[in-house]
């Protein structure tokens, strides 16, 4: 799962060359609410919050549904209130998020997993003017490193 992982970060990240950082979610943007900076660069990707469920196969495989988020966390410094003359970045904040979604949506890094579906999307502010463009995506995974590793002993 772990080299999953690593191809959802580089596709986002080859797709999104603009994005300072892309990396795994272990709480950044909820730990830049207790300190007067974020410990993230803006715009950044964070991975995280994976989950799989599981049921066992005949010969010792398994086969798992996962889930895993996406969140773009943007920083809005920008007023873009009507008559602004900044409005525009409203609609390039839902673009930069939109291109997330399309990076991964439909993403098969190999023949042991089914395509990325999008499965949910939330999009909420932060305090500091930070807003998160926040997704859920799953796919179906046959694993069977269990059996393999017992077959090397």
């Amino acid at each position: 799962m772990d080299e999953l992982f690593s191809l959802f970060i580089q596709r986002i990240s080859e797709r999104m060359p603009e994005l300072t950082l892309v990396d795994e979610d272990y709480g950044q943007l909820e730990a830049g609410l207790e300190e007067e900076t974020y410990p993230v660069t803006f715009p950044c990707v964070l991975i995280g919050n994976l989950e799989a469920d599981w049921e066992n196969l005949t010969g010792g495989g398994q086969r798992g549904t996962v889930f895993f988020s996406v969140r773009l966390a943007v920083d809005c410094y920008d007023d873009t209130h009507y008559g602004s003359g900044t409005e525009s970045k409203v609609a390039e904040r839902l673009l930069m998020a939109n291109r997330v979604y399309a990076a991964l949506q439909g993403f098969r890094p190999n023949n042991s997993m089914t395509a990325l579906v999008r499965t949910k999307s939330r999009f909420y502010s932060l305090p500091a003017g930070v807003k998160a463009y926040e997704y859920t995506f799953s796919f179906r995974i046959h694993d069977e490193s269990a059996r393999e590793l017992q077959r090397r002993e």
